[in-house]
Formats: structure tokens, C-alpha cells, sequence
């Protein structure tokens, strides 16, 4: 196993806050009852979360859900001898290139980048190792009879917001990068099937709303690119995203459509952003970050 020198090198000189960026990063994915599952996570402490950390005896349950078995966009099962996977690079139509950098490789399987999770396998994510995504962060500002909405002297910032119909969380309308796709392209898809509803829209609808989504996307800001603090997230896969701002500055644009909820999403609306959000997986981070660049309320 190849060894975290710089964790090391941070573990060492700087205890408190390593484990303090430890919890930020890699907290979703650690304790309790695994997602549509009834196995248990292994429960450990913090500072045994990094594979540089001695853990005698860390033998998590296994947990690989049968809903993706032979489905055309997952891997195999690890132990298939038709299965050679060209870790950390691009493996055909298959990205198993990590955003964090590379990753370790044990018994033929790839390591979490952030460290142990208490569960082995690959849980309900279609691919081993990194599972890619995008999350389109679409902003407006709050208006209310043509006046830019206050809050401790910093204007009101509004974002779509997708209820995810797996969990009930609310969350951004992202998902995931097919293969062969780019991520502008997975941005605009996703944000067209979860917010506007353009797989029951008219033709005639879903040619506007995509001439009018590809236009509103043509200019955004990368808000965040890595792993993604998921609660799918397990010892041998785990998400990764980029999330890009798309501001729509005076509302005349994506900010004046009337939003409609669609394919994985139960819900969908424009939510203030604040502070105390609690949003899917690192969600509420990453639009922390677009606020404050934007010099909105938080």
C-alpha cells in the first residue's frame, strides 16, 4: 500500500486541524446504517480514518448492492476474471482518473482517497473507484417588486434546489458524466431533466429551454473539483464532482423560469441561501463558496 506522506506530514505538525479538515471532508460516509441497505458501517474514531493511521483489525462488512448487478453502466463484480481495469487512468469510455490525484490500489481493489469508511465493496455506486459527477450551481438574486432583497447589509442569493426522490433531501440538480461525456454537457442534461422537466416537455418547450440552457451555460465559474463527501461513498468507491456557479445576474434569463421538478427529482424551487442549509452530501459547501464569491448573505 502506498503511504499518505503528506497526511503524515500534516498528522505530525498539525494534529487539530487535520482532523478538523478530516470531519469536513469525510463525515457523510462514516457511521450508521449504509444507504437502502441493513448493513451496519464499522464505527472508529477519527484519527483511524486515514489509511496512514495503524488499525489493527479493521475488517469492515462488504456491501454491493444487487440493484446494479449487470446493469450496461456498471463494472463487474471485482472478482470477475473479465474484469482488468486500468486504475487511475482512462479506461476506454471509462474515466478512472481521480480529481484528488492518484490513488492506492490493495488486493486489487482501489482505496478511498480520504480514507477508511467502515464498509467495503462498492455499495450502490455503478464503478469502482472514483464515480464521476457534475453539479451545476444555478444562482439568482432574491427580488421582490423590482428590489434586490437585504440581509445584514448583503443581498439575498437564491439557488435551484432538486428534492432528491431517493433520500428526500434537497440537493443540487446535478448527476452523473456518462461515458464519452463532457462535463458542460452532463451540466446542462442534468439541469434540463431535473428542473425543468424536458423529458415531458413539448418539443417545441424543450427546444427553447435548451437553446436558452445552452446559452445560460456558456459562462460559468468552477466553484469546486474533488471528491464529494457522499453518504454512497464506501472503502472501494466513491464520488467525485465538479460543481460550476451559472449566475444569472438581472433574472432575465434562467432566473425568470418557472421551475419544474423532474426525473430524479421530487421537488424542485428556488432556495435562499443561508447558513444554516442542510443539503445532500457536500452540497451546502459548495454553495457556500458561490456566495461568497458573489459577496452574498451567509
Amino acid at each position: 500500500m502506498i503511504i499518505y506522506l503528506f497526511e503524515i506530514i500534516i498528522l505530525c505538525l498539525y494534529p487539530s486541524d487535520y482532523m478538523i479538515l478530516r470531519r469536513m471532508v469525510h463525515t457523510k460516509c462514516r457511521g450508521g446504517r449504509y444507504l437502502f441497505s441493513d448493513v451496519e458501517r464499522l464505527v472508529f474514531s477519527d484519527n483511524q480514518v486515514p489509511w496512514s493511521a495503524k488499525f489493527v483489525g479493521y475488517n469492515p462488512p462488504e456491501y454491493n448492492s444487487k440493484a446494479i448487478l449487470n446493469k450496461p453502466w456498471a463494472d463487474p463484480a471485482i472478482d470477475d476474471p473479465s474484469f482488468k481495469p486500468k486504475w487511475n487512468e482512462l479506461d476506454g469510455d471509462v474515466n478512472r482518473k481521480s480529481h484528488t490525484g492518484s490513488y492506492s490500489i490493495s488486493d486489487g481493489r482501489p482505496l478511498n482517497p480520504e480514507g477508511r469508511t467502515g464498509i467495503r465493496g462498492r455499495g450502490v455506486l455503478g464503478k469502482w473507484g472514483p464515480n464521476h459527477a457534475a453539479d451545476p450551481i444555478v444562482t439568482r438574486w432574491k427580488v421582490e417588486d423590482g428590489v434586490k432583497q437585504l440581509k445584514n447589509s448583503k443581498p439575498i442569493l437564491q439557488f435551484c434546489a432538486i428534492q432528491r426522490r431517493d433520500c428526500g433531501q434537497w440537493a443540487l440538480p446535478g448527476g452523473m458524466v456518462d461515458p464519452n461525456e463532457q462535463v458542460s454537457q452532463t451540466l446542462r442534461r442534468e439541469f434540463l431533466e431535473e428542473a425543468l422537466n424536458s423529458l415531458e416537455a413539448s418539443k417545441d418547450q424543450s427546444k427553447k429551454d435548451e437553446d436558452m440552457i445552452k446559452r445560460f451555460f456558456q459562462n460559468g465559474v468552477v466553484i469546486y473539483k474533488g471528491y464529494v463527501d457522499d453518504p454512497r461513498n464506501t472503502d472501494n468507491a466513491w464520488m467525485e464532482t465538479v460543481a460550476i456557479n451559472f449566475h444569472d445576474e438581472d433574472g432575465k434569463s434562467v432566473g425568470k423560469f418557472d421551475l419544474k421538478a423532474g426525473d430524479d427529482a421530487q421537488g424542485v424551487q428556488w432556495m435562499d441561501v443561508d447558513r444554516n442549509l442542510d443539503l445532500y452530501a457536500s452540497h451546502s459547501n459548495f454553495i457556500q463558496t458561490a456566495a461568497e464569491k458573489l459577496n452574498a448573505h451567509w
